[in-house]
């Protein structure tokens, strides 16, 4: 049997957290979940996910700072963090990858296409 990759989320919404919980879960993934950046990075450090979300609009430390320090952890600096974010204006996208993500995922998710692009972010961080 194929390991589940075990993805963390960083979110403050429980509604977000629990769509992409039911999400994930139904397609095999093994999911954490923090509901703040303090929280989020305490628990990234101590589980080592394969991958983790996390929200730009956090309440206290953003996303964007939730990834600095992330990628200040050592055995974390690999693992894709991908922002998954309702800020869609222009330059937004930009602004999240200047800020260490590795990736970009417009809120509203898409259902049906949410696990396939967390899959490729999986494929491409094994191959680095």
């Amino acid at each position: 049997m194929a390991i589940k990759p075990r993805i963390l989320y960083i979110e403050d919404n429980p509604e977000n957290r629990l769509l992409v919980q039911r999400i994930l879960m139904a397609e095999g993934f093994e999911l954490l979940t923090a509901d703040s950046g303090a929280a989020g990075i305490t628990l990234a450090d101590k589980e080592r996910p394969d991958l983790i979300l996390v929200d730009i609009n956090l309440p206290e430390l953003d996303g964007y700072s939730v990834t600095a320090r992330l990628k200040n952890i050592p055995h974390l600096a690999r693992v894709p963090v991908i922002a998954l974010t309702a800020n869609v204006m222009k330059g937004d996208k930009e602004k999240t990858l200047a800020a260490g993500c590795d990736g970009y995922i417009q809120k509203p998710i898409d259902v049906d296409q949410f696990p396939r692009q967390l899959a490729r972010f999986l494929e491409k961080a094994q191959t680095l």
